[in-house]
């Protein structure tokens, strides 16, 4: 264990949590296997030496081992949480005392203290910023335009962020190169699928303790994370519906055997609502006030705007916790609505967020993401590109490997016939 030095700032709920942090540290490495080959390879070549890195992210301990990684490369890191209700407090304990990385992130931290935490991430003058949900690097763009001349580039994972960094770049305010790790296929196949779609309900699961067997649940929304929640929510036993704007995602959710109706019919019928959507207001006043006495809420996409709360602030005559993460608006008509995690992250604000093994492949994403904006220092254009190919491949390579499981190759009279137009029938 390394003594934390008095001058490493931080600003975390508790060091004596560390401990605690530690072992769930550890036990989550157990589980990302390919990040831990990657965290080795870069231990030895240190292909971040020199440069300033600022992570904003969920403070869990899968983000834990990125950050290891990224110090093991070389890199002068600081981390900073990117939503007030997704830290764990016990892991940002024990990045600061056991591994001396500046952690900036404590549970439950108010809007003015997760800004005040941008602008200090921002101190330190990054040459790459891994975002997540574009805060940090809209921040810089507003703010603090003297830096960018700083930045190598940014990476960004979520969807939300890469709406938003698709607009910086139309507007003609994204002059840096920003890699787009959300889509990486080891990344939203896998991530926003089967660890939004499981995380989700945990969070659900522990916030309420209902049963979902029998329920009426509308997923809103059927990107890649809207499919994981409904295949897991019917899974449990749920009806479910989804809503949807996209006419292809619609017949999409239709032939995977799913209700799709428009927001303000579902709102007379569900019993739970999760957005996943990544835009504003999906669920607003007038679904509110078609909702069943008793109808719970919850979000699942990045911004709490997701849920129109001001408008169920203000119309509810009383508002009280009926249990941790778990707030009963009674409405005038004498009807409530339950709203899980104020409307946050309910798979963060009430769970653990996404099992490691999923996280393993998002964040080897990142990591090598991260090495290709070094690599590339200078060669790429400003704006969005994709993770090379040949990374994804060589993750999900190293994913298959770990888990002792083997695939074919093509043989040299089939790689001749992929790349002959001759051969005919």
């Amino acid at each position: 264990m390394t003594a934390t030095s008095p001058r490493l700032k931080h600003e975390v709920k508790d060091l004596a949590l560390a401990p605690l942090g530690r072992q769930r540290i550890e036990w989550a490495g157990r589980e990302m296997p390919v990040l831990r080959q990657i965290r080795d390879r870069f231990a030895q070549e240190k292909p971040f030496a020199g440069l300033r890195l600022v992570a904003c992210a969920h403070v869990t301990t899968e983000t834990a081992h990125l950050a290891i990684a990224l110090k093991a490369g070389g890199a002068d890191a600081v981390l900073i949480a990117s939503n007030p209700l997704s830290t764990q407090d016990d892991v940002a304990a024990s990045l600061v005392v056991d591994h001396e990385i500046p952690v900036f992130a404590q549970k439950g931290e108010d809007n003015e203290t997760y800004n005040r935490h941008v602008q200090i991430a921002l101190d330190h003058r990054p040459n790459i910023i891994i975002d997540d949900g574009s805060d940090v690097v809209a921040t810089l763009i507003q703010q603090r335009q003297h830096q960018i001349a700083d930045l190598i580039g940014t990476t960004e994972e979520t969807t939300t962020g890469i709406v938003r960094l698709r607009a910086m770049f139309k507007d003609g305010v994204l002059t840096f190169p920003a890699v787009n790790v959300n889509d990486a296929d080891t990344k939203h196949f896998f991530d926003n699928r089967y660890g939004t779609g499981q995380s989700t309900l945990d969070g659900i699961i522990r916030a309420t303790n209902i049963l979902l067997a029998g329920k009426t649940i509308v997923v809103v929304g059927y990107g890649w994370c809207g499919k994981g929640t409904a295949l897991r929510a019917r899974g449990l036993g749920a009806n479910v519906i989804v809503t949807e704007i996209d006419p292809i995602k619609a017949i999409e959710a239709v032939m995977d055997g799913f209700r799709v109706l428009p927001m303000a019919e579902a709102a007379t019928q569900g019993d739970l609502f999760i957005t996943v959507t990544g835009n504003k207001h999906v669920i607003r006043g007038e679904h509110f006030d078609a909702m069943k006495d008793g109808a719970i809420v919850c979000n699942s996409g990045h911004f709490d705007i997701e849920l129109d709360l001001k408008y169920l602030a203000n119309q509810a005559k009383e508002v009280k916790q009926v249990r941790p993460f778990t707030e009963e608006y009674k409405l005038p008509s004498g009807k409530s609505v339950i709203v899980l995690g104020e409307g946050r992250l309910i798979n963060l604000a009430a769970a653990e967020g996404h099992p490691s093994a999923v996280m393993d492949m998002s964040f080897a994403n990142q990591a090598l993401a991260v090495e290709y904006l070094v690599k590339n220092k200078g060669k790429l254009q400003p704006g969005l590109h994709s993770v090379p190919r040949e990374v994804d491949e060589e993750i999900a390579r190293l994913k298959l490997e770990a888990l002792g499981i083997h695939i074919d190759t093509l043989t040299a009279d089939q790689i001749e016939y992929t790349n002959s137009w001759t051969s005919g029938t």
